[in-house]
């Protein structure tokens, strides 16, 4: 089995990290741009070191007894999450196991969207044994996030509360909980290790501003909390560099702000939308070169235009021909991951301004920004 993840249209991105649910078979998921097959036992991928920015937090320094009281306090607010499917003959198999948390006292749990991909029937266990049928309330692929329902006394739901996933910072303590192999309750520690990190999601579109954490993180950990050392859920687990398949000291978690604002979305309403412009993009000096425009996107009905060719710069070919963002919304933008978060901080239907370069010229554009395909 082989994960293959493509570069988004909007915020292109290289690397290939594996997911970490355990699955048993391979779930092939095709959305919007292309396709991408998400294995539990795959191996190769590099990392791309990015631009990296540190701002706030605290460094935390962590006890074996404070780490002791964090378990103590927030282990039975984690679950673990069978998925599985019917085949031709009304049998059933495992296609995917991981983790989760609660995220009220209503039963809505919080996991990643390739843990549920493909599934047609969910089971939640709990801290205390308890095993209940869960309903798929909805997925967000372009985040790879997803809630799930389950109907279980009150006294059992024991939910966690999310952090300030922007307050952290590089060399700052935090855990891992989760069902790793399918070992439940099992706690790894670590540290924030980068910031600002991309991650390839499920449907190619990229997911920006991950944690990297060296907090050991496997197969089955996928949808389970990265937590700070006071309990609160900075990070979403959902992928891993690996060239063995194992954890190697470099996880990936989707950070609590962006969870926050999805969640909502999808107990809401049951989906998540994303603000759209349409573009391919790529770093140049300046700011963003413009590389495609997507047809009938809003970046082509405000006449975007992409690059016509490219130059080497040292040894780098940098697109030639085409617009330059410097700016959306008022906020300069200086990498495709700086855009991206540009848009991502609107939603659909919101006018923004463009402020680009046109053949040496500054100009600024009004655009009204779409829904993500």
């Amino acid at each position: 089995m082989s994960d293959t993840c493509r570069a988004p249209m909007d915020a292109p991105s290289s690397r290939t990290p594996l997911t970490i649910a355990a699955l048993v078979a391979a779930v092939v998921l095709g959305f919007g741009i292309g396709a991408a097959a998400f294995s539990a036992f795959d191996d190769g991928g590099t990392t791309v070191v990015r631009r990296v920015v540190v701002t706030g937090g605290q460094p935390a320094a962590a006890t074996a007894t404070s780490l002791r009281d964090v378990y103590d306090r927030v282990s039975k607010g984690v679950v673990e999450i069978r998925a599985t499917t019917k085949d031709a003959f009304g049998g059933t198999s495992t296609a995917a196991q991981g983790s989760g948390f609660l995220v009220d006292r209503r039963g809505d749990v919080v996991t990643n969207q390739h843990v549920v991909s493909g599934a047609d029937t969910f089971s939640v266990s709990l801290w205390n044994g308890s095993e209940y049928a869960a309903r798929l309330v909805g997925t967000d692929p372009s985040t790879d996030l997803a809630v799930l329902k389950i109907d279980a006394p009150r006294s059992e739901l024991r939910p966690l509360a999310l952090g300030d996933s922007g307050a952290i910072a590089v060399g700052d303590t935090v855990l891992a909980l989760g069902s790793p192999f399918g070992l439940e309750g099992t706690l790894t520690s670590g540290i924030v290790s980068a910031l600002h990190r991309e991650m390839t999601a499920p449907n190619d579109y990229t997911i920006v501003n991950t944690i990297q954490t060296d907090a050991a993180i496997n197969h089955g950990n996928s949808g389970g909390p990265l937590l700070d050392t006071r309990g609160r859920v900075v990070g979403v687990n959902a992928q891993i560099e690996s060239e063995s398949g194992g954890s190697e000291g470099v996880g990936f978690a989707i950070p609590s702000d962006t969870v926050r604002s999805i969640v909502r979305q999808l107990v809401a309403t049951g989906k998540a939308q994303h603000a759209y412009l349409g573009i391919g993009m790529a770093p140049v000096s300046q700011g963003v070169a413009v590389t495609r425009v997507q047809p009938g996107s809003p970046a082509s009905r405000v006449g975007l235009r992409a690059a016509t060719g490219t130059e080497l710069v040292g040894s780098r070919e940098v697109p030639t021909g085409g617009d330059v963002v410097l700016a959306l919304g008022g906020v300069e933008v200086h990498s495709p991951a700086a855009l991206q978060s540009a848009v991502d901080a609107h939603r659909p239907g919101d006018t923004v301004t463009v402020t680009i370069v046109r053949k040496g010229s500054r100009k600024t554009l009004r655009v009204e920004l779409g829904v993500r395909p």
